[in-house]
């Protein structure tokens, strides 16, 4: 059986050992997991945004080394990030800026030699990652899966791997002008009104989880906000429907909790009229780590560099 590492950057570090499309052992994560809920906050998980693109990589080959263990041979290495990337280098990466124009791939390969380790490193998309490992955990690599990952910033996944930006979380669902929350700077975005830190942005008073407990509550400012939420992911996917057909939609990620998916169905359902595209369905996930670790050691076991 293949043996490769799969790792995952987002908010937080997680690294695994993969076989046969399974994690071995336990998954290694930074910042390390608190007891109790299990559960960080916004603020730990901000630990990454302080270290420098070289730290990161570094991190990422310490826990390759320590996976790998006795397996000096390595089928793959698989790293996904946030960002667009292209040939191993992170071209743009709002949520995590001190990775543009990272060699990320390069660095990580000179790394893991420089520990004993050989094996091929791919660098991919997280989101991306995430619907490779659907695929690979269902069994169906040779079918195409789309997911939307809910968390500080909001990704677009899609497998198999087609080359362009895919930047979907930056999917234009306003003409608004003081829609202006996102990251990259860019207006009318649905990560500026989906996203954690665009949630701070909008509501200096109330953090993203107070706000839908205030929805629920029956306050009017956070419930019209719960709404355009809503309507946003809606607009984003109607928008997919509309440019690569129908299908099954998967939706996951930290935040996954905040989605009321029937609202979702309800605003699809007024933005999807053309009857040959009706035909999409819509399922919901809970967070699962090792989905994105698994995937981006597939795609690294398939030899397709992003």
């Amino acid at each position: 059986m293949a043996i490769s590492v799969g790792v995952t950057i987002t908010d937080r570090v997680v690294a695994g050992l993969i076989e046969d499309h399974k994690v071995i052992g336990e998954l290694l994560r930074y910042p390390a997991l608190t007891t109790g809920a299990g559960e960080h906050t916004f603020d730990e998980m901000g630990v990454l945004i302080e270290m420098p693109a070289d730290s990161l990589c570094e991190m990422v080959c310490d826990h390759v080394a320590q996976l790998a263990g006795e397996h000096k041979n390595l089928n793959a290495v698989g790293v996904a990030m946030p960002g667009i990337i292209r040939n191993g280098i992170i071209e743009d990466s709002p949520n995590l800026p001190q990775l543009k124009g990272a060699h990320v791939a390069d660095a990580v390969q000179a790394g893991i030699e420089a520990r004993g380790i050989t094996g091929p490193v791919t660098i991919l998309n997280d989101a991306d990652a995430v619907a490779a490992g659907l695929a690979a955990t269902r069994g169906h690599l040779d079918r195409h899966v789309r997911v939307w990952t809910i968390g500080n910033g909001i990704g677009f996944g899609r497998y198999p791997y087609t080359e362009g930006p895919w930047e979907g979380g930056h999917t234009v669902v306003t003409l608004d002008p003081k829609e202006n929350y996102c990251g990259c700077g860019g207006k009318g975005h649905l990560e500026g009104i989906m996203g954690h830190r665009a949630m701070r942005l909008r509501f200096l008073d109330l953090e993203p989880d107070e706000i839908f407990a205030h929805a629920r509550k029956g306050d009017r400012r956070c419930q019209e906000f719960v709404e355009l939420w809503h309507q946003a992911l809606a607009a984003a996917t109607a928008s997919q429907i509309h440019l690569e057909g129908p299908g099954r939609f998967y939706f996951t990620g930290r935040d996954i909790q905040r989605l009321d998916l029937k609202r979702v169905k309800e605003h699809l359902w007024d933005m999807v009229k053309m009857s040959p595209l009706q035909s999409y369905t819509l399922e919901v996930l809970p967070e699962d780590p090792s989905l994105s670790v698994v995937g981006a050691a597939a795609v690294a076991l398939l030899g397709t560099r992003c």
